[in-house]
């Protein structure tokens, strides 16, 4: 429930617009609404959920699990939200049984938790099948955006079917009608042939047989069979079961069905796998009629193939395209989270060195749980790397630079049985890359490469120069790319698979030893620098990685001339000043005002960006230093120094953050640097003293 909810507040929910628009806008009149099922024992959090969501979709609750199994058996729904602790079947029992059952198997399930935020539970609850958590009590805005995020992805996919299922009706009528001018008389000949010569420019081949299809073969009568199948109609007639016999054994049970449909309907459509004569698979979408003879008996069939491959690809890259940005905004909001939590705890351990002086064993705990921190922060920035919401320090880069660096790092990790072979020649052109993410992109490759190859094998990794035309099929603009490839001979990944590897959390490893977060994130690199990253492999001989980067025509930053130097370590000396610090979080707040305190800082706290332009109104000439959060609610943290530059052009300040939409912290002022959650006090007063002139320890 969210917090101080009351159920006569109810109509101030109602009255508030999602996303910019009333209600009523948000559903015409006449279009489908999506339901979401609310699973929960206690009434009260069922009205508040119904209250929230009503702008978004219909909500169907249920008081249990049991109750919830018996409703999806018979409604369809666009997301679950499933309390965990319940009475009688809990939330991850009841996961457990969804996913078990073909027709809920795929419905997102979100967990509704007032308690367990710990690691272990939260990773139950992903490995039962959920997709999110939101902890009670929830924030209204929250639990709404989260769920609109799937009603969306529901209602698009949703839209794809019904688009598919016109077209379906419209090639069954076109079918129908051509099948009745085959047994018109020779005055509809010309017709015909007008008619056929259209056929021709499709992707679609006609045929005739006998209704009992299980035996019999098909005659092609017209279409571009040749460019459909590799075959001309001579090999079906001379082969009565090749036909059959070329079908996907995946999909046989799809051809199947439709002898079965045909006889209760009279017609019949299959989409299924076909091998053409060149041993590739196509997608295609075969339809069938009866055709009654003129005393009314039914004993040929007429169908169409129609090669529907082209849109089954652009269809699943659509839906992976979805699923991505959708994870990838889910990410940045978790990341924002954890890096506030991340920080208090660091600083946290840093007041408690400080102040209570700790023995041997309690420095070693301290030790033990800030390396656990650090780790932390490492994970939520790969987490970030994957949804292309890193910073990036790109410069002018060769890739042999890379080379001596890499060897000498990987070179304990690889092992005697690995041979790692660098081939990157000197004409290689330069690419514009972070060369820091690029050395950890390439190290995970190689990483990955190893683990593939536990009895030990090759490694190769090569620079090559591509350019691609504007007709292209890469998903990449026309230009030149910078592709360095990373190549083992290892294992291979099983086909079935490979289109996966790339999702976060996804991963072959056993459980403990990955994950599932290192080709994402070089994805996502790859995607944040202008390139991406293109898999080819083939079982029991290897896999190759291509990470394409654009070719860079601008000068690195050696060619610009010498960085200024670095600023020389001061050292311990009374901080002097007053600053005002400005974030969200009560916790980060309170460690990152003590460690400045410690500092000799005079610190006013503001708890929000609202409360900081209050403070900075009512006594401007007070503050030497801004130090603020960048996503809060209502006001930034770049409005706060916006703000505050407009009473003083120079007035320094610091924004700190732990996600930041990328284009909107490039439209900070002028001379304010960014410092990333967490961070330690050292790198806090290195920030400070960079942009003021206070000699600080």
């Amino acid at each position: 429930m969210p917090k101080d909810f009351k159920p006569e507040d109810a109509h101030d929910w109602k009255a508030k617009p999602a996303n910019g628009l009333a209600a009523e806008q948000l559903v015409p009149f006449g279009v489908y609404r999506p339901k979401v099922l609310a699973v929960d024992d206690d009434p009260r959090n069922l009205l508040a959920i119904e209250v929230v969501l009503e702008s978004v979709a219909d909500v169907v609750t249920a008081r249990s699990g049991e109750e919830a199994l018996r409703l999806l058996l018979k409604e369809e729904f666009a997301v679950i939200l499933l309390d965990v602790f319940m009475p009688g079947l809990d939330g991850y029992e009841t996961a457990r049984l969804l996913r078990q059952r073909k027709q809920s198997k795929r419905i997102p399930i979100i967990f509704l938790t007032a308690a367990n935020k710990e690691d272990a539970h939260m990773l139950r609850g992903y490995d039962m099948g959920a997709v999110d958590y939101v902890f009670k009590p929830f924030e209204p805005t929250i639990l709404k955006s989260k769920v609109a995020v799937f009603v969306d992805l529901f209602n698009k996919a949703r839209e794809i079917r019904e688009k598919a299922a016109v077209e379906q009706r419209l090639l069954e009528q076109n079918l129908k009608a051509n099948a009745e001018k085959l047994v018109v008389e020779q005055a509809l000949r010309q017709s015909e042939e007008r008619q056929a010569l259209i056929l021709r420019s499709l992707p679609l081949a006609m045929y005739v047989s006998e209704r009992s299809i299980a035996s019999a073969s098909p005659h092609f009568i017209g279409g571009d069979l040749k460019n459909l199948t590799g075959f001309d109609s001579a090999a079906f007639d001379a082969d009565p079961n090749l036909w059959a016999s070329r079908v996907h054994p995946g999909d046989q049970h799809a051809v199947s069905n439709l002898a079965a449909t045909l006889d209760v309907s009279g017609a019949a459509v299959a989409q299924y796998r076909w091998q053409c004569a060149d041993g590739s698979y196509k997608h295609l979408l075969n339809h069938i009629i009866l055709l009654k003879d003129a005393d009314g008996a039914a004993t040929t069939v007429a169908g169409t193939v129609l090669d529907v491959t082209d849109r089954r690809e652009l269809e699943d890259q659509l839906i992976q395209a979805q699923k991505m940005d959708a994870i990838g905004k889910l990410t940045g909001g978790i990341a924002h989270d954890f890096n506030n939590l991340l920080a208090s705890i660091l600083g946290g351990l840093k007041l408690i060195e400080r102040r209570m002086q700790p023995t041997e064993e309690v420095q070693n705990i301290i030790n033990l749980t800030r390396h656990a921190a650090e780790q932390g922060a490492g994970l939520i920035s790969r987490m970030l790397t994957f949804s292309r919401r890193q910073q990036l320090d790109p410069d002018v880069l060769h890739l042999s630079d890379l080379a001596a660096n890499i060897n000498g790092l990987l070179e304990p990790a690889l092992g005697g049985l690995i041979r790692m072979n660098w081939r990157v020649e000197e004409d290689i052109w330069p690419a514009f890359v972070d060369p820091r993410q690029l050395e950890l992109a390439l190290m995970n490759l190689i990483i990955n490469a190893r683990d593939a190859m536990p009895d030990g094998g090759t490694i190769t990794v090569r620079g090559e120069n591509q350019t691609l035309s504007g007709d292209s099929p890469a998903n990449l603009p026309a230009g030149d790319y910078v592709v360095v490839v990373v190549e083992d001979t290892g294992c291979g990944i099983p086909p079935d698979i490979i289109e996966r590897v790339i999702e976060p959390f996804f991963t072959t490893k056993d459980v403990g030893k990955g994950t599932g977060l290192g080709l994402s994130t070089v994805y996502g690199f790859a995607r944040q620098s202008g390139g991406t990253l293109k898999i080819a492999s083939s079982l029991d001989r290897g896999t190759q990685i291509g990470l394409w980067l654009p070719r860079s025509d601008r000068k690195g930053r050696q060619e610009r001339g010498p960085r200024p130097p670095a600023l020389p370590k001061v050292p311990t000396i009374q901080g002097t000043g007053v600053i005002l610090l400005v974030d969200d979080s009560s916790s980060l707040l309170a460690t990152t005002a003590a460690l400045l305190r410690d500092s000799e800082f005079e610190v006013v706290c503001a708890g929000g960006g609202a409360e900081a332009l209050a403070i900075l109104e009512k006594d401007p000439d007070r503050f030497d230093l801004i130090i603020t959060d960048f996503a809060m609610p209502i006001v930034s943290g770049v409005e706060v120094v916006r703000f505050a530059r407009n009473l003083r052009s120079d007035w320094p300040a610091i924004i700190i953050t732990g996600y930041a939409d990328l284009t909107a912290l490039g439209a900070r002022p002028i001379g304010v640097p960014v410092l990333s959650k967490p961070f330690t006090d050292e790198e806090l007063l290195d920030a400070i003293r960079s942009v003021t002139s206070s000699r600080i320890p």
